[in-house]
Protein backbone atom coordinates (compact mmCIF):
# COMPACT_ATOMS: atom_id res chain seq x y z
CA UNK A 1 0.00 0.00 0.00
CA UNK A 2 1.24 3.62 -0.60
CA UNK A 3 0.96 6.34 2.00
CA UNK A 4 -1.25 9.00 1.31
CA UNK A 5 -1.58 12.85 2.20
CA UNK A 6 -5.14 14.31 1.90
CA UNK A 7 -5.42 18.00 1.70
CA UNK A 8 -9.20 19.42 3.07
CA UNK A 9 -10.07 22.89 3.05
CA UNK A 10 -13.62 24.79 3.30
CA UNK A 11 -12.57 28.11 1.64
CA UNK A 12 -11.91 27.66 -2.22
CA UNK A 13 -8.52 28.26 -3.85
CA UNK A 14 -7.05 27.69 -0.38
CA UNK A 15 -5.32 24.08 -1.48
CA UNK A 16 -4.47 25.64 -5.04
CA UNK A 17 -2.81 28.21 -3.45
CA UNK A 18 -1.34 26.12 -0.80
CA UNK A 19 0.24 24.05 -4.11
CA UNK A 20 1.26 26.79 -6.37
CA UNK A 21 3.43 28.13 -3.53
CA UNK A 22 5.16 24.41 -2.69
CA UNK A 23 5.65 23.51 -6.63
CA UNK A 24 6.02 27.21 -7.11
CA UNK A 25 4.05 26.45 -10.53
CA UNK A 26 0.08 26.63 -11.67
CA UNK A 27 -1.74 23.98 -10.67
CA UNK A 28 -5.15 22.95 -11.89
CA UNK A 29 -7.56 20.90 -9.51
CA UNK A 30 -10.47 18.58 -10.06
CA UNK A 31 -11.78 19.64 -6.93
CA UNK A 32 -11.15 23.31 -4.97
CA UNK A 33 -11.48 21.77 -1.48
CA UNK A 34 -10.05 18.31 -1.60
CA UNK A 35 -6.68 16.99 -2.95
CA UNK A 36 -5.05 13.34 -2.82
CA UNK A 37 -1.35 12.49 -3.55
CA UNK A 38 0.12 8.98 -3.14
CA UNK A 39 3.47 7.89 -2.29
CA UNK A 40 5.49 4.95 -3.36
CA UNK A 41 8.58 6.25 -1.05
CA UNK A 42 6.25 7.20 2.40
CA UNK A 43 10.01 9.86 2.98
CA UNK A 44 8.82 11.80 -0.10
CA UNK A 45 5.87 12.92 2.07
CA UNK A 46 8.48 14.86 5.08
CA UNK A 47 8.89 17.74 2.71
CA UNK A 48 5.44 19.09 1.79
CA UNK A 49 4.38 17.52 5.49
CA UNK A 50 6.72 19.88 6.50
CA UNK A 51 6.27 23.16 4.07
CA UNK A 52 2.72 22.97 5.27
CA UNK A 53 3.23 23.33 8.95
CA UNK A 54 6.04 26.38 8.08
CA UNK A 55 2.74 28.15 5.87
CA UNK A 56 -0.54 26.67 8.39
CA UNK A 57 -1.16 30.21 9.56
CA UNK A 58 -1.29 31.24 5.79
CA UNK A 59 -3.92 29.02 4.64
CA UNK A 60 -7.18 27.86 6.09
CA UNK A 61 -5.98 24.05 4.94
CA UNK A 62 -5.83 20.59 7.10
CA UNK A 63 -3.56 17.74 6.26
CA UNK A 64 -4.30 14.42 6.95
CA UNK A 65 -2.11 11.05 6.53
CA UNK A 66 -2.63 7.54 6.05
CA UNK A 67 1.05 5.26 6.31
CA UNK A 68 -1.88 2.26 6.82
CA UNK A 69 -4.85 0.87 5.12
CA UNK A 70 -7.76 3.07 7.22
CA UNK A 71 -5.59 4.79 9.82
CA UNK A 72 -5.59 8.37 9.62
CA UNK A 73 -3.35 10.60 11.24
CA UNK A 74 -4.41 14.34 11.52
CA UNK A 75 -0.67 16.55 10.81
CA UNK A 76 -0.46 19.63 13.33
CA UNK A 77 2.28 22.03 14.33
CA UNK A 78 2.63 19.47 17.72
CA UNK A 79 2.90 16.39 16.44
CA UNK A 80 4.97 17.12 13.10
CA UNK A 81 8.11 16.65 14.89
CA UNK A 82 6.71 12.85 15.91
CA UNK A 83 5.64 11.86 12.70
CA UNK A 84 8.39 13.33 10.47
CA UNK A 85 10.71 10.86 12.84
CA UNK A 86 8.59 7.85 13.00
CA UNK A 87 8.69 8.00 9.38
CA UNK A 88 12.67 7.90 8.82
CA UNK A 89 12.25 5.19 12.13
CA UNK A 90 9.77 3.14 9.99
CA UNK A 91 11.12 3.26 6.68
CA UNK A 92 15.08 3.87 7.01
CA UNK A 93 15.69 3.72 3.08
Amino acid sequence: MNTIINLYSTKKNEIKKFLEHYYNKNIELEDELKWTKEFNNPIEMAEIMGTFIDNNDKYEINMWISLDNGVLINVTEYNIDEIIRYLYERYPY
